[in-house]
């Protein structure tokens, strides 16, 4: 594994130049680091080689595991915890139980993805935000490219090639 000392930023105008020039700069080897866009890009994720998410399934997980603990409790409570018969309605009435099993599902389903995507982006308290450039996502589609200290020269016409307008070389802060 190569240690990245420097990036360039490339700066495209519209997102076609940015999916072609990230086809271009992944074909000839270059390091990516990060791509940012000021809005979706479709088809970017395939382009970056990037896996299909795992949130959906924790999302099903943590309803499933929400919908049971919503019928368990509902059904602990009315034969055990505090067992009444109302007007002949039986102890475990599953069709007055969907509601609260719902509701419970939406709510473990909800919280287990966001904690999943919290610890999945590695955000929340202490978290070190990688800020390449303020202006970075105002207009422009960015290329944040990796190099050591003797290529850069031929990442930055590897760049040029891949039809960047701007071309900004930084040291990381």
């Amino acid at each position: 594994m190569k240690t990245i000392t420097k990036y360039i930023s490339g700066y495209y105008q519209d997102e076609e130049d940015l999916l072609l020039g990230l086809k271009k700069l992944k074909e000839k080897g270059v390091e990516i680091l990060d791509v940012f866009t000021p809005f979706p890009v479709h088809g970017l994720d395939k382009v970056l080689g990037m896996r299909r998410s795992w949130l959906p399934r924790v999302g099903f997980i943590g309803g499933a595991i929400g919908a049971l603990f919503g019928f368990f409790f509902q059904a602990w409570v009315f034969t055990e915890g505090y067992p009444m018969t109302i007007g002949g309605k039986p102890l475990v009435a599953i069709p007055s139980f969907i509601p609260v099993t719902f509701e419970c599902t939406v709510l473990f389903a909800a919280f287990s993805m966001v904690f999943a995507f919290l610890f999945r982006s590695k955000l929340g308290l202490g978290a070190e935000n990688k800020i390449y450039d303020p202006k970075i996502t105002d207009n422009h589609f960015v290329i944040v490219a990796g190099y050591e200290e003797d290529s850069c020269n031929e990442v930055k016409k590897q760049m040029e090639d891949a039809g960047a307008t701007i071309i900004e070389v930084k040291a990381p802060s």
